[in-house]
């Protein structure tokens, strides 16, 4: 098994050995079936538009659930003292936080795909495409993988799992604010910030069961760059 499948095992462990990953599951799963009847559900809306709905509201829990997903593996590790001992196996940086990510994605991956049940509960009453909903997940799946790695990004900085998932909460809302900003600026500085946008530019063509090459370069390229800040701050720590 290669360093970085290791390191998502052991991290793996850590999720399902522990009340935490479950707790997360549990949490995030009942907010989305909370949300899911009282918004949702109330009053009487286009099918189209009930899925739609879900898919805004599971974009936001999806965002809560990665920040606590992640704001345990750098800093928690940094809290029991455990981080010296990872830092001085062989194994290289790079590897040591994609193994964290991959770790943390596969879990909320699996929280996202246990929610499909509550769009099919659409079909009762209403139709909707099954390709508008794939395509709706395919979205929480990228808005996931973008915050997980913010989310990492803020464990490899912070010295406690609360400094971690602030810093991650601040990374987050910045991208977030990206959207407010650009309406009240000119063109073309205002396409430019708006394309920062992680949700209204992004994210929400998903919502509407529409899949944007742009969009998903998007988040494949923050996931990325956002990893590999990590890696250059774990490279940083491992040589003080």
């Amino acid at each position: 098994m290669s360093n970085i499948g290791i390191i998502a095992r052991r991290e793996l462990s850590g999720y399902f050995r522990t009340p935490s990953g479950y707790l997360i599951a549990a949490a995030t799963l009942l907010v989305q079936g909370l949300l899911f009847n009282t918004r949702a559900l109330g009053g009487t809306k286009l099918s189209s538009d009930v899925l739609i709905d879900f898919l805004r509201d599971s974009s936001g829990t999806t965002t809560v659930a990665a920040v606590l997903l992640t704001m345990r593996l750098f800093a928690e590790e940094r809290q029991s003292g455990t981080l010296v001992l990872l830092f001085t196996s062989p194994v290289r940086e790079a590897q040591i936080v994609v193994g964290k990510f991959l770790s943390a994605f596969i879990v909320l991956s699996l929280v996202i795909a246990a929610s499909v049940y509550l769009p099919a509960l659409i079909f009762v009453n209403g139709k909707v495409s099954l390709g508008h909903i794939a395509a709706g997940y395919a979205g929480l799946m990228l808005v996931g993988s973008a915050t997980l790695s913010l989310g990492v990004l803020g464990s490899a900085l912070a010295r406690t799992q609360l400094m971690a998932g602030v810093l991650a909460a601040v990374f987050i809302f910045v991208f977030f604010l990206a959207w407010a900003l650009a309406q009240v600026v000119e063109p073309p500085l205002r396409e430019v910030i708006a394309s920062f946008s992680l949700y209204e530019k992004h994210f929400f063509p998903f919502m509407r069961g529409l899949v944007q090459l742009s969009d998903v370069v998007y988040y494949v390229s923050l996931t990325y760059l956002a990893l590999l800040a990590s890696t250059r701050v774990i490279q940083s720590q491992r040589w003080q």
